[in-house]
């Protein structure tokens, strides 16, 4: 079996992938961007693949959700993952020398508060691996890189100082997916409804069908349908199988409103534990 993810070597999302993951795994497909592991599945190149899709500090991942739906792709995993944030730098670096941060957007974005305290300026990288493996080639100690624990092992950095994020309590959470949709038991299900026209209350009435039914939603994401301004998706998380009877009533119900209802997966939740330093 061959699985895709978000390189390179030292990401969050290798360790993930490689935590989530039996050791019997024979083969990884390491891609460059989020949307080269959605298209590697899509395209066959990957039987599956792992994705970010949402982190506690900044929110939905776009790209992960307008992917699925472009490249036909279904939801068979959740997994969340504790997300600790490491300063690394080169041994013998003084915390008062760095000038810099560098790391990939969105993990400077969940740090944003010690970067400002600190009063350095943070430089983007395409990964946080990256950064790491910069700071190392360059040999720089007026710069600091920040990323996990397996890049600082890596690339042989130290970590000058960890749990550096906004939030003790960071995580992110990442979806399995593959070109089949399973219709085992489980105890999620992802629905994309495209509403067949826009009206006032539109979306208030999706949702009362859920309260009506009792069926408890455990997230709620609009994206443009690219087709016309205005025109939305909305992924709906409920917690609940697709084989339940209420699930398949509030499809039914959807469906003789004339909405679209798209099921892109049905799936249990892991959670992954962190490691200590």
């Amino acid at each position: 079996m061959k699985i895709a993810y978000l390189g390179p070597q030292g990401s969050f999302s290798e360790e993930a992938a490689l935590r989530y993951f039996t050791p019997n795994t024979k083969e990884w497909h390491r891609c460059d961007t989020i949307l080269d592991v959605l298209e590697a599945v899509g395209e066959h190149k990957a039987d599956k693949g792992i994705v970010p899709i949402e982190n506690s500090i900044e929110g939905t991942i776009n790209i992960t959700a307008d992917g699925l739906l472009a490249n036909d792709l279904f939801i068979e995993a959740e997994v969340i993952f504790p997300v600790t944030m490491h300063l690394l730098t080169l041994e013998e670096t003084d915390l008062q020398d760095i000038r810099e941060v560098w790391s990939v957007p969105p993990a400077l974005a969940q740090c944003r508060e010690y970067i400002r305290k600190s009063e350095v300026k943070s430089v983007r990288y395409d990964s946080t691996s990256s950064a790491a493996r910069a700071i190392k080639q360059e040999g720089r100690r007026d710069v600091a890189a920040i990323a996990s624990k397996s890049a600082a092992d890596l690339f042989q950095l130290h970590i000058a100082k960890s749990g550096i994020q906004d939030n003790g309590e960071n995580h992110t959470r990442f979806f399995v997916i593959s070109r089949e949709n399973t219709q085992q038991h489980k105890s999620k299900t992802m629905l994309v409804i495209t509403p067949c026209e826009d009206y006032p209350g539109m979306l208030a009435s999706i949702l009362n069908v859920f309260t009506a039914l009792t069926i408890n939603l455990t997230w709620i994401e609009s994206r443009p349908t690219k087709k016309k301004l205005g025109n939305y998706h909305f992924f709906i998380e409920a917690e609940a199988g697709l084989d339940e009877a209420e699930i398949k009533k509030a499809i039914t119900i959807f469906e003789a409103f004339g909405h679209d209802v798209r099921v892109l997966g049905t799936y249990d939740r892991t959670k992954l534990y962190d490691k200590k330093v």
